[in-house]
């Protein structure tokens, strides 16, 4: 789960995503130049990795401590599992 502050962080770092891809779409339709356009997605693009970041921190103070802390050996395999396939998606 994710906490309220958290919660509230990411809904706001979403939101002004949304605004900057609303700008491309009017960057595009006014036919700004492409080095204008190709620098706000690469902006929009470290802006989604700052909410994943948020996100995975999240995942690790919860889930994965939890996991740790149940001493269940196939929860935390499970969830060891997770883990890699989400760092090795989220490394690309």
């Amino acid at each position: 789960m994710i906490n309220e502050e958290r919660r509230k962080e990411i809904i706001s770092r979403l939101n002004k995503i949304e605004g900057q891809l609303s700008g491309i779409r009017k960057m595009v339709e006014s036919e700004r130049p492409c080095i204008e356009i190709l620098t706000q997605i690469s902006s929009i693009h470290e802006a989604l990795r700052g909410v994943g970041k948020v996100i995975m921190r999240n995942y690790l103070e919860t889930c994965v401590t939890e996991a740790i802390r149940s001493k269940d050996p196939q929860k935390a395999d499970e969830t060891y599992k997770n883990l890699m396939d989400v760092i090795y998606k989220f490394a690309k």
